[in-house]
């Protein structure tokens, strides 16, 4: 167990650095690739939460995306146009409106996130096995830490 003072500051801040450029990078590569479909960045990520957790109410889904549920009912109503998405009504309590991912919208998450993953694996070519490994179990360690709090 690492004590909190023992951790180097230059470290933290070269990591705090690294990160926040890779995910840049990988943010607008899938910009990039989200350009040969007919979906904005705000519905891939709706479709992709959707995709992660299931059926979820305006509200939930405006929660996971920080945005007001009038900004999500609107992307909502244009993904059910373009047929990504269905609101239906939860079994349970005919109140409650879920929005459902459709085929098409799962098909579109599926292809982005594969080619998403195959531009990561060409820049993770230079790497050894152990090296990739090591990224691996410590990036799975910091996302837990980071979703504990």
């Amino acid at each position: 167990m690492t004590n909190y003072a023992s951790v180097n500051e230059q470290t933290v801040a070269d990591l705090e650095k690294a990160l926040r450029h890779i995910s840049a990078i990988i943010k607008q590569k899938g910009r990039e690739i989200l350009n040969d479909y007919t979906i904005t960045p705000p519905q891939f990520v709706a479709l992709q939460w959707l995709w992660e957790n299931g059926d979820l109410t305006i509200g939930e889904l405006s929660n996971k995306m920080y945005l007001a549920c009038s900004t999500t009912t609107d992307l909502v109503d244009r993904m059910e146009k373009n047929q990504l998405v269905l609101r239906v009504k939860d079994p349970k309590d005919r109140r409650v409106v879920r929005i459902h991912l459709l085929q098409e919208g799962e098909r579109i998450i599926e292809e982005v996130i594969a080619k998403r993953q195959h531009y990561l694996k060409d820049m993770l070519v230079t790497f050894e096995e152990k090296e990739l490994s090591i990224l691996e179990k410590s990036l799975i360690k910091l996302q837990h830490e980071m979703r504990e709090e």
